[in-house]
């Protein structure tokens, strides 16, 4: 029976040396050393270097001068630590609660946008961080943060057009907008009027 348990102990501790502890390091190290950037958190920097977030993980830009993404129902909101959907149906007086005040909302501070208001601007994306909109959601504010900025709207649609990323090998996905870089590069092109978003 003694010899049982050595064995076992012995296994025990192989299996946890292995898995636990020489597996992650390598897996960390090739990490580190093929794609540093993604490794550690695909982080973005401001012109002066400084972190301003991640391209993973949406933030809550509210100033006219900035796009706004999807409405999250992470935590308090864009909680990287509560990543998650609202788990609210369609039957759910709350979410329509919700909803009808974001398309007050969005149609009183976007009087010059045309069409509806897109979906996706007035509801959460499974994990509550998605960073990215559609070429179409993003498009709709256009005129808004040209407004703010002082701007023509061909020279923010401009911006916006350059900072569209098309499908994943031509053909897998839809086209994205990353909302952080897209308002980072409005300010590197048009200057951080009013200070950061």
């Amino acid at each position: 029976m003694t010899r049982e348990i050595v064995v076992a102990l012995r296994m025990t501790a192989v299996t946890l040396v292995l898995t636990g502890l020489a597996y992650p390091l390598v897996l960390t190290g090739v990490a580190q050393a093929v794609m540093p950037a993604r490794a550690n958190g695909s982080l973005v920097r401001d012109a002066s270097g400084r972190v301003v977030g991640s391209e993973l993980i949406a933030q809550a830009f509210t100033t006219p001068r900035y796009f706004q993404p999807r409405p999250s129902a992470a935590g308090n909101g864009y909680d990287a630590t509560a990543s998650g959907g609202s788990n609210l149906g369609p039957t759910s007086r709350k979410l329509r609660d919700r909803v009808t005040a974001d398309l007050e909302r969005l149609r009183r501070e976007n009087p010059e946008a045309s069409g509806p208001v897109p979906a996706e601007l007035v509801t959460a994306s499974a994990s509550g961080l998605d960073p990215h909109l559609s070429p179409p959601a993003a498009r709709w504010q256009v005129a808004r943060v040209a407004r703010a900025r002082g701007r023509s709207v061909d020279d923010v649609q401009a911006l916006l057009d350059g900072e569209t990323r098309g499908r994943s090998l031509g053909f897998l996905g839809e086209p994205t907008v990353n909302v952080l870089r897209l308002n980072l590069a409005l300010d590197a092109r048009f200057g951080a009027a009013g200070g950061r978003p």
